[in-house]
C-alpha cells in the first residue's frame, strides 16, 4: 500500500478559471501591497474590470508564447502565473529570446505550500520549449516575501527598475511606486 499523496498540480488555465484567478490577484494585492500601493488605490481596482481581462487573456492570448497557468490543490484553483516570451536585444539579433514572468500569485492562505514554486517550475519549462534562455520578472519594492521567493528559485535583482507611478499616499505623503527587475538564466 502507498501513501497518500497530495493532489497539487498545475494546468493551463481554461475559460471559466478567470473568476478565481481575478480573486486571487486581488487578494495578494491586498496582501503584499498595500504598503506600496495603499488602500486607496486597490479599493479603485475593479474585479469585474480584472476578471474580463483574465478572460481574454486566457481564450485569446496577446500573443504567441503567452500562457497562462493555475496551480490547483484537488479541484480549487489556488494560484496562477502569466508568461510571455521577450524577444533577442536588436543589437544581438542571434540571441536566444528570453520570457517574463508578467504575473504569479498565489492565495495569500495557500502561500508556502508548494504552489509557487510549481507555478514557476511550470513557466520556465514552458519558456524552455519556445526557446527561451533568460527568465525576468518586475518585484514592487516593499514585498519581501516574493524577493525571499525569487531568490530560493536563483533569481537576482540585475540592477534595473521602473517607476510605475507617483502621488500620494492615504496620510498625504509623496509615493512613487517602483518595481525593480530581477532575472535568471534558465
Amino acid at each position: 500500500m502507498t501513501a497518500p499523496t497530495a493532489d497539487v498540480s498545475v494546468r493551463p488555465a481554461v475559460a471559466g478559471d478567470e473568476a478565481r484567478i481575478a480573486r486571487i490577484q486581488l487578494a495578494a494585492w491586498r496582501h503584499a501591497h498595500l504598503d506600496a500601493l495603499g488602500a486607496d488605490a486597490l479599493a479603485l481596482v475593479d474585479e469585474g474590470t480584472v476578471r474580463a481581462q483574465w478572460a481574454a487573456a486566457v481564450t485569446s492570448p496577446p500573443a504567441g508564447g503567452y500562457h497562462v497557468l493555475v496551480a490547483c490543490d484537488g479541484p480549487a484553483v489556488v494560484g496562477f502565473a502569466s508568461v510571455a516570451p521577450v524577444p533577442p536585444p536588436a543589437d544581438d539579433p542571434t540571441a536566444a529570446p528570453g520570457g517574463v514572468v508578467l504575473a504569479l500569485e498565489v492565495e495569500p492562505v495557500r502561500q508556502r505550500q508548494g504552489h509557487g514554486s510549481r507555478l514557476l517550475a511550470a513557466a520556465v519549462d514552458l519558456l524552455r520549449a519556445d526557446g527561451a534562455d533568460q527568465l525576468l520578472t518586475w518585484v514592487l519594492d516593499g514585498d519581501p516575501a516574493r524577493e525571499e521567493f525569487l531568490t530560493s528559485c536563483g533569481l537576482g535583482p540585475d540592477g534595473a527598475s521602473r517607476a510605475l507611478a507617483s502621488g500620494h499616499d492615504d496620510a498625504g505623503q509623496e509615493r512613487e511606486v517602483v518595481e525593480r527587475r530581477w532575472s535568471a538564466s534558465i
